[in-house]
């Protein structure tokens, strides 16, 4: 029986040992928690330290809104005349530069009025050279009706003198009274002819009057003419319908064969080489914005990728001024609603990025707001430079 009591006996004594590790184990695990939360609260503190230093000195002078879409100045291609669409030179999405032919239209009624209008202006000139002729042939009429006048008051003079002469004789008997009538008569015939003359030439000198007036006449009729022409010429250049400026096709409606009207849209080219951006701020975030700040764009079409810009104007009125409906809020019941200033800002991006773009597509704009003035600073280093 001394043996189980002895077994009983150093039981207790194999179990103390355990009781006290655990009791050990426990302390430094609450240490090693303390420690990971004190760690951890130390890091939290850091970064909204951090946090709260970035939003004081950058964060609060950040203004962004999600209203803002790339936009670009499309123009519309229509027709100045009217006719069958002949041609299109052009596809859907196609890049085409200024001045490149679109489409053509049918140009033979615009072929045939230009002819008819250079043949007028033919028959014109054969007008102003014939009337110009003719004032050149009246003007050697004239100057031969003066030399005609010229001699005929040779002898009116002659005539005269010769009665003065054999007068004298006359009354002396050295000569005869029929010849004094003789050079008498010649007299009077030599004053007759030289009114007849004289009355010829004014009568020749009046007649250039006459054809200054006609040469004016088909002068003023050769412009009408030209006139003409040059519009006959600029409506059968019109037939062909070219690009104004650069940039891509888009919305192409035209087909060959289709008739045309002045004004009809047949396709839009879009400039997308000049891309800008339209971002609607609320009324308290534009306060500080100026032309010239710094933007940071972030496109959605680009994912991951920051693109730079910078302001470029501020519109003079919110964008419900410019509604086809403005607002009138002078009577009834008021509810403040907070306005929308479209801001353009101009996007400084790579070629590689710029093959994405394309008007319409939904950005977030952040403008740097910390420069109150930058474009009057840059003003002024440029005059001080």
């Amino acid at each position: 029986m001394s043996a189980p009591q002895s077994s009983a006996a150093a039981h207790p004594a194999a179990g103390l040992p355990a009781s006290t590790g655990s009791s050990a184990r426990k302390p430094r695990a609450a240490s090693r928690r303390r420690t990971v939360l004190l760690a951890l609260g130390a890091l939290a503190l850091l970064a909204a330290v951090a946090f709260g230093t970035r939003w004081w000195l950058v964060g609060r002078f950040i203004e962004s809104t999600d209203d803002a879409y790339l936009q670009a100045d499309s123009v519309t291609v229509a027709p100045k005349v009217s006719g069958y669409v002949a041609e299109v030179f052009v596809r859907d999405n196609q890049q085409v530069t200024a001045g490149q032919a679109l489409v053509r239209l049918d140009n033979r009624q615009y072929q045939a009025a230009f002819d008819e209008a250079q043949a007028t202006v033919a028959s014109r000139q054969a007008d102003v050279a014939r009337a110009e002729a003719d004032l050149a042939q009246q003007k050697a009429r004239i100057a031969q009706a003066g030399a005609e006048v010229e001699g005929a008051r040779a002898n009116a003079r002659y005539a005269a003198s010769q009665v003065e002469r054999y007068a004298p004789l006359v009354k002396s008997g050295a000569e005869t009274e029929e010849r004094t009538a003789e050079l008498r008569n010649a007299q009077t015939r030599a004053g007759t002819t030289l009114a007849a003359n004289e009355a010829a030439l004014r009568v020749e000198q009046s007649q250039v009057v006459t054809l200054q007036a006609r040469l004016q006449q088909a002068q003023a009729q050769l412009e009408v003419g030209q006139a003409s022409a040059r519009q006959a010429r600029l409506d059968l250049d019109d037939t062909v319908v070219r690009a104004t400026n650069a940039g891509r096709v888009a919305d192409k409606g035209v087909r060959v064969g289709q008739f045309a009207q002045p004004g009809t849209r047949l396709l839009t080219v879009v400039p997308v080489q000049d891309l800008y951006l339209t971002a609607n701020f609320k009324e308290t975030q534009v306060g500080r914005m100026r032309p010239g700040q710094r933007v940071t764009l972030h496109v959605d079409a680009l994912p991951g990728e920051d693109l730079h810009g910078v302001v470029d104007s501020l519109s003079p009125g919110t964008g419900s001024q410019f509604a086809l409906l403005p607002a009138q809020n002078a009577t009834g019941n008021f509810t403040k609603i907070v306005q929308r200033v479209p801001v353009r800002i101009h996007v400084d991006v790579t070629p590689e990025a710029r093959a994405v773009l394309m008007p319409g597509l939904s950005v977030v704009v952040d403008v740097d707001t910390r420069d109150m003035h930058p474009a009057q600073a840059r003003a002024g280093e440029a005059r001080h430079g």
